[in-house]
């Protein structure tokens, strides 16, 4: 017998423990606007832009105007949920919504082609409040999916009749709250206003969205044309985007100093802002927010609010921010050498 060379064993090689990158969560962007405002034109929009993402719209129903024809219906179990769902040509999936939205949501993210992002268009009279709250911090929702932003549609050529309308009434109309809670307002067809057709430019269109919600950022559209890299991750509420708070705060503090008291507030809206150059206790910060949030200490009914806080014993800088009675105070980065370490806090209080 011809004697055969034994392979040598393989050398044992130590493996470093194996550092598991964790996906991030899909940005979620709630879609919110008086009727006719243009929510369903930007959604079609958005639907038939070749912009490389896989996008998710989920719609309150179908509408002719999105221009896609009905998919199968799949009832999910006992019926709770039924859906409708087409697969478009540029990689977006559009679905419909009747019941559970955590579900929804759920199902969309455990599909096997992982999407870019999702858009949740609400009707024209939703208040989107409770879907921020769902999104944002509600502990039902186990789905690797976060809240971008909320971008409210709003109709250029009806809008002030549309606000106006609360003044002759004891309640705030639908385009009160959807302004309110927007981080984007998109102010559509200003094609059809101009200083010479108009009794309200747009100038003082962008005047009246400011005094309801001077946190929001304003982009003029035509038929809600927009750069989508202006509405799609924005990470309005991502604590750790510390760096854009402080600029847009300490801006946002600047200008206010400039204006009058009539200026500041109406009837109805105030845009508060506080400063405070020494550094603050931590707890005493919290009880203070669940007072004004919760129990409508000094009169004041927030509905949103933005902060950057300076905390006693810490070096981390501290980013607050409320939506009605929801809130979050977490430590984010170190403050950075010679950074002005003033707190700032932006309440919208009706």
């Amino acid at each position: 017998m011809v004697p055969v060379d034994e392979e040598e064993p393989p050398l044992a090689v130590e493996i470093d423990d194996v550092v598991e990158h964790e996906i991030p969560p899909v940005g979620v962007t709630v879609i919110t606007g008086y009727l006719g405002a243009g929510k369903s034109t930007l959604v079609n929009y958005i639907l038939n832009s070749q912009h490389g993402k896989r996008i998710a719209v989920i719609l309150n129903e179908f509408g002719e105007e999105i221009g896609v024809e009905r998919a199968m219906i799949n009832e999910g179990e006992g019926g709770a949920l039924v859906e409708e769902w087409v697969e478009l040509a540029n990689g977006c999936i559009c679905c419909t919504v009747k019941h559970s939205l955590v579900q929804a949501l759920e199902q969309l993210v455990q599909r096997k082609e992982r999407l870019d992002h999702i858009l949740l268009e609400t009707t024209g009279l939703a208040n989107p409040a409770p879907l921020a709250s769902v999104l944002w911090l509600d502990d039902q929702l186990e789905a690797a999916v976060s809240l971008d932003s909320i971008i409210t549609v709003v109709d250029a050529k009806n809008l002030h009749y549309q606000l106006k309308s609360h003044n002759d009434s004891s309640s705030f109309p639908e385009a009160y709250h959807q302004i309110a809670f927007a981080d984007v307002v998109i102010l559509n067809k200003v094609d059809l206003v101009s200083s010479e057709n108009s009794d309200t430019p747009l100038e003082d269109l962008e005047k009246e969205i400011y005094n309801i919600n001077s946190l929001a950022r304003i982009i003029r559209s035509v038929q809600c044309q927009v750069d989508l890299s202006n509405i799609l991750n924005c990470r309005a509420y991502d604590a750790t985007v510390c760096n854009l708070h402080v600029t847009h705060l300490e801006a946002l503090l600047e200008e206010n100093k400039k204006l009058s008291t009539r200026d500041l507030h109406d009837s109805s809206v105030r845009t508060l802002c506080i400063c405070e150059p020494k550094k603050v206790d931590f707890d005493k910060v919290r009880i203070w927010i669940e007072e004004i949030i919760w129990d409508k200490k000094y009169g004041m009914d927030v509905y949103r609010c933005k902060g950057v806080l300076s905390v006693l014993n810490s070096d981390q800088l501290h980013t607050l921010q409320v939506v009605r009675e929801l809130y979050e105070i977490v430590p984010t980065r170190e403050w950075k050498d010679g950074e002005n370490r003033i707190n700032k806090i932006v309440f919208i209080d009706y």
